[in-house]
């Protein structure tokens, strides 16, 4: 298994020698028996227990704790005091260290190291990542869901029984309606092209202002009630449209920035912590440690903040602001708050897609479903159009150098092969001008989704991270060739050539929920077999281009150290290395060696950040 990205070491802690004692480790040793001396327990895991003591080892048999760390890939045993790992080996090396402790420190013998047994089938892995999500739209996302909807009728069903389940809504209706998932692909017997206004013109319905974003959120579907609300419309969006009928009557469909026009309610605080909370404790049960929350204003950011001074972050966050009225209005911060949780160092763009600002929302993602993707020529089944690039090339090009020289990280969403196209050229201008080098800045590509067969090799050469969702491409297979051609599709979601370029050997992965679930293993899955949740592909049980798939150890490596590497924090998290946060998680089955099927019922059992119990029990 690769553990680190080539040229970054990890935290090293020295071993004590048996005869000799190093004195550089005398401040921290102390600080460390003093702790020790509390727990003075000896023995294997008897019950479940949540709260855990200031230090033990964690022991799995086989080396069944899969460290993704190159040089020690597969290891017995963790030893963690408080919120680090001190040791990684065989139960024998972690009671040699724990006795070199207890001989300089004169513990004695009823100082014992308090052992935890991992249960019979299960292993550790390191807490998993997600490189490109969006907290509160998942929060949001749930209060009303639409993306098990296989027909217009079950839209309008799930649209009814929220009414009739909410007393205020039901009674009131001037009350918004907002929801997000739905996607006419998936509908059986569906007539072709996008929903309409009047097919949410039902009696209970009626009158109501309904807002629907599409499950790719490149597409906000609305009612009669809404369009009286917003009145006459312009005739032209510059990067959005307004769909219309044959008579120049706008339908209900706003696409990506004209999504812009379509108001919305503002979301309180107390309605972003409610959000807030319900992603949070989804996420710990899926195994999440990290999530990486891509694009943020400062109003969220400012949330986040007050939430990290009051220690009421569970895991850690890596924030990416935005630009408002094209200036950084945020400030970069690094372990902020109570327990250090908070990163906030990256700025995101958009090339091609939305970015919504209603008041909801600061995020954008899949384009290709609704032909939003800005692509170098017309789509197959679509001639009229090649999408829609979202700005200027000349204004981002300004805008990509100016928060380049203030010394944030630059993260562009790019879908279509005409937009990774032209922020490639611009990161190239920006890395040639000698302006800080691709490792200090680590410049990221979000999605990198459609690609030139040579922007593919060039990303490598330039050092760009490209950040990826494995389970866009299951999601999209079933019309993505039709979409693009046979020529385009090769260069599509080519995540083994994007990572066999890179000169780092990077690849972060994420789920960009709340498009796609929150389960990280529901990624591990699709990259490791290009195959939906079924089993299926439109190439057979092979998967999907299977010469795109990744293996195990990669995709693993994706969600854990590659993250880690690419919000600056490989030296602190991602992988089970002596030095670094004890930040893990416990599955019922081995991930590695199971058949690939059974990737699929795999159960978080605990999650641990910190050293501590965040989810489940041990």
């Amino acid at each position: 298994m690769s553990g680190n990205p080539k040229g970054v070491k990890s935290p090293q802690v020295p071993v004590p020698s048996q005869s000799h004692f190093n004195p550089r480790w005398s401040t921290l040793l102390v600080a460390i028996a003093a702790s020790l001396a509390l727990y003075v327990f000896s023995g294997w895991k008897t019950s479940p227990i949540l709260q855990l003591p200031q230090s033990y080892a964690l022991c799995k048999g086989k080396g069944n704790i899969y460290t993704v760390d190159e040089d020690n890939p597969q290891v017995e045993c963790l030893l963690v005091h408080g919120d680090r790992i001190l040791d990684v080996g065989d139960k024998a090396k972690v009671r040699e260290f724990w006795d070199a402790l207890q001989l300089v420190h004169g513990l004695g013998d009823d100082a014992l190291l308090r052992i935890l047994e991992v249960p019979k089938g299960h292993i550790v892995i390191p807490g998993l990542a997600d490189s490109h999500a969006h907290i509160l739209e998942y929060g949001f996302k749930m209060q009303l869901r639409l993306d098990g909807a296989r027909s217009l009728q079950d839209i309008v069903r799930a649209l009814e029984s929220y009414v009739l389940s909410r007393p205020d809504v039901l009674n009131d209706t001037s009350r918004w309606i907002e929801g997000m998932g739905w996607d006419q692909n998936l509908w059986k017997d569906w007539r072709g092209g996008f929903p309409t206004a009047r097919d949410l013109d039902t009696p209970l319905l009626k009158d109501r202002p309904i807002s629907l974003a599409r499950v790719d959120v490149h597409a906000t579907w609305v009612s009669e009630k809404v369009l009286d609300i917003m009145g006459p419309l312009p005739r032209h969006v510059d990067g959005g449209e307004i769909v219309r009928d044959s008579d120049g009557k706008a339908t209900g469909i706003f696409v990506d920035n004209a999504m812009t026009l379509v108001p919305s309610p503002p979301r309180s605080e107390a309605v972003m912590l409610e959000y807030f909370q319900r992603t949070m404790k989804d996420a710990l049960s899926a195994g999440l440690t990290s999530i990486h929350d891509a694009g943020n204003d400062v109003r969220v950011i400012k949330f986040y903040e007050d939430l990290a001074e009051q220690g009421q972050i569970p895991m850690r966050l890596y924030i990416m602001g935005m630009l408002e009225d094209g200036q950084v209005k945020m400030q970069r911060r690094e372990n902020h708050g109570k327990e250090g949780r908070l990163n906030v160092k990256g700025i995101k763009m958009f090339m091609d897609g939305t970015c919504l600002s209603s008041k909801r929302y600061f995020f954008s993602m899949r384009a290709l479903g609704s032909w939003g993707a800005a692509l170098l020529q017309p789509y197959s089944d679509k001639p009229d159009t090649s999408g829609i690039l979202r700005v200027d090339p000349k204004q981002i090009r300004k805008d990509v150098k100016d928060v380049w020289q203030k010394g944030w990280q630059v993260n562009i969403h790019c879908i279509g092969d005409r937009a990774n196209k032209i922020a490639l050229d611009i990161f190239q201008e920006v890395l040639r001008s000698g302006m800080q080098n691709a490792t200090e800045r680590r410049p990221r590509i979000e999605h990198a989704q459609i690609m030139q067969l040579s922007d593919l090799e060039r990303t490598g050469k330039l050092g760009v991270i490209t950040s990826v969702q494995p389970t866009h491409a299951t999601s999209d297979m079933g019309y993505a060739e039709g979409r693009l051609g046979p020529d385009r599709i090769k260069g599509a979601y080519a995540y083994q050539t994007l990572l066999r370029n890179s000169p780092n050997n990077v690849l972060p992965i994420g789920s960009d929920f709340p498009v796609e679930g929150i389960n990280p293993l529901l990624g591990f899955y699709a990259a490791v077999s290009r195959l939906d949740v079924n089993g299926r592909s439109p190439h057979g049980e092979d998967g999907w281009f299977a010469g795109e798939r990744l293996t195990r150890a990669q995709a693993l490596k994706g969600m854990t150290l590659d993250a880690a590497y690419a919000a600056f924090s490989e030296h602190e998290i991602g992988s089970l290395t002596r030095g670094k946060k004890a930040d893990f998680v416990i599955l019922n089955q081995d991930i590695m060696s199971v058949p690939q099927h059974e990737i699929l019922t795999t159960r978080v059992t605990t999650t641990v950040v910190d050293g501590r119990v965040a989810y489940g029990s041990l």
